[in-house]
């Protein structure tokens, strides 16, 4: 979504935001109609780059200022409650043999456990998703395990560049405290990284279906997602987004980045890298559609997504932490009972997780 922070009165902060910074939501017309000299070319040319700028195959739209401004002043936001208090636990212990254990700590934040080694997806401790610490969304709920409680990490997982999935404070505090974590994210979001003190051998930046094989056994790919990139810094869409298949030995975790449904990406996902023993499905952040449908699935395609996955369990992310749009919190949570019921899925073959719940795949 646009990850431009409204202040407390959203609506006239995204408003004049929006008019204030046309040239920033503006961004460029669709990179996939533009043609780059070969001499500026910085990335493979394929069918979602340019050389220079990334978008999504087949179709990609840029929502324009206008729009924004449509949105805000139509829309009617479902209230949310300012906090929902929780009490963060601690991490399960170690799994062995060849369980894997996943952790929901808040919004697209899951702790994956596993003996070959431990990963961190998409982590946001902050108390706003935004580029500044006086404005933008607030969380409603602690993060459910604490910060100082996460066990050693072996990589990190950053999908991609919006303030709601990359959160500056939260890498500078894990290149300090796990020094031994590497860090695998889509091109072009390596400089982010460094700036948060990440040592250029401890970044790895991929394209789509590249791949990472940590020494341990862990296995990382970049894949497919249809999304969009900007921060309040760098060209929009100069930065890739995806999702991350994760292996642990012979046991798989798709993390699906930030999405809106395609009806071929998640089929060709499974065709390449397999049915997942576990997907992470995002489920909120999807109202109005007219808006959100390209960028966000809303809970019945996520269960199509599970569906093209081929998962055996699926969980969700990318709810009930931070509110983005229109949708009340536990929204989703409802749409998403509806769809497993008209797909014939029972309730545990894609759950939603409390804060600090666990579940084992």
């Amino acid at each position: 979504m646009p990850d431009e922070p409204p202040s407390v009165s959203r609506r006239r902060f995204l408003r004049d935001a929006a008019v204030g910074s046309g040239a920033l939501l503006l961004g460029a017309a669709p990179t996939s109609l533009m043609a780059a000299a070969p001499s500026a070319l910085r990335f493979p040319v394929s069918d979602h780059c340019d050389g220079r700028r990334f978008f999504n195959p087949r179709r990609h739209i840029n929502r324009d200022w206008t729009e924004i401004i449509r949105w805000k002043l139509t829309s009617s936001p479902a209230p949310w409650p300012e906090r929902v208090p929780i009490t963060p636990v601690p991490p399960p212990p170690a799994p062995s043999g060849r369980d894997l254990v996943a952790t929901w700590i808040g919004h697209s934040t899951y702790l994956l456990q596993s003996p070959l080694g431990n990963v961190i997806t998409d982590p946001v401790f902050s108390e706003r998703a935004s580029p500044v610490g006086f404005a933008g969304p607030r969380r409603v709920h602690e993060p459910g395990i604490r910060f100082s409680d996460l066990p050693p990490l072996d990589l990190v997982v950053v999908s991609h560049d919006h303030y709601d999935h990359c959160d500056v404070a939260t890498l500078e505090r894990l290149a300090l405290d796990h020094p031994k974590a590497v860090v695998v994210t889509p091109l072009n979001n390596g400089p982010i990284l460094a700036a948060a003190g990440w040592a250029p051998q401890r970044i790895h930046e991929l394209d789509w279906w590249e791949s990472l094989a940590l020494p341990g056994g862990i296995g990382a790919q970049i894949t497919p997602a249809r999304h969009w990139s900007n921060r309040a810094t760098g060209a929009r869409n100069g930065r890739l987004w995806g999702g991350c298949n994760l292996k642990f030995g012979d046991r798989g975790v798709h993390f699906v980045g930030d999405t809106g449904y395609d009806e071929f990406m998640f089929r060709e996902i499974r065709q390449r890298c397999g049915a997942p023993d576990l997907a992470l499905v995002p489920i909120g952040a999807y109202e109005p559609r007219w808006f959100m449908s390209e960028m966000h699935c809303n809970p019945a395609e996520a269960v199509q997504i599970h569906l093209d996955l081929g998962a055996r369990l699926s969980a969700a992310k990318h709810w009930g932490t931070f509110q983005l749009t229109d949708e009340s919190r536990e929204a989703p949570v409802t749409a998403l009972a509806a769809a497993r019921t008209a797909a014939q899925l029972g309730a545990e073959a894609f759950r939603t997780l409390a804060p600090g719940e666990s579940l084992r795949a």
